[in-house]
């Protein structure tokens, strides 16, 4: 997870906490939170002490296994009603080799998870991501460039003007075509409840 200045240091305390207070509600040990994870325990305390800035993949799993999504562990202390922000206060999740970003624009919690991104990929890049909790589906509306989705080993070129909609809980992944840069928007939606890695299912919402 990658920002600048003090937003960097905002965010690891936001997750820090929200995990720590999440993991107490549900009265889980570190080793329970990491076997439904599938995150070491050693990551899992370095989260929580703030003393690391987790990868969105990380982030991915942890919040899967509290059947949450990735804004509830970035919300601050005081929750507003309403709340309106630009797109450089948003965090930045991604950033990839060539300066790219991925910007976590919004999420709500219920009744389904919904999270919001704009994501900015430079020539040369690519993310490659493992399955998310089952049920997960991805929407991409391609705004400049042209990027290959690639969904279980298969290709597919999404250009300018274009979505391309998909299931998620499968291996997939992005990168960008040809020499232009790519924006996008992308929509994640993940059923509510925790995911269990172990078992492979899920759990009910806690109430």
């Amino acid at each position: 997870m990658t920002d600048t200045g003090g937003r960097v240091g905002a965010v690891t305390s936001a997750v820090a906490r929200q995990v720590r207070e999440l993991r107490a509600a549900r009265g889980w040990s570190f080793d329970e939170l990491a076997g439904r994870s599938g995150v070491s325990k050693g990551m899992l305390v370095q989260i929580e002490g703030a003393r690391t800035n987790p990868s969105i993949g990380t982030l991915c799993r942890v919040a899967d296994a509290f059947g949450v999504n990735i804004a509830r562990l970035l919300e601050p202390a005081e929750e507003k009603a309403v709340r309106v922000t630009t797109a450089d206060e948003a965090p930045v999740l991604w950033r990839g080799a060539h300066g790219g970003t991925a910007r976590l624009l919004s999420g709500l919690g219920e009744p389904d998870l919904v999270e919001l991104w704009d994501w900015r990929m430079r020539p040369g890049e690519e993310l490659r991501s493992a399955d998310h909790a089952h049920g997960t589906r991805e929407v991409l509306y391609v705004l400049d460039g042209a990027v290959t989705v690639t969904v279980d080993g298969v290709d597919h070129e999404v250009r300018a003007g274009q979505t391309v909609e998909f299931h998620a809980d499968r291996d997939h992944g992005y990168r960008v075509v040809g020499d232009e840069p790519v924006r996008l928007v992308m929509v994640v939606v993940t059923p509510s409840g925790e995911w269990d890695r172990r078992t492979r299912s899920r759990g009910p919402r806690p109430s």
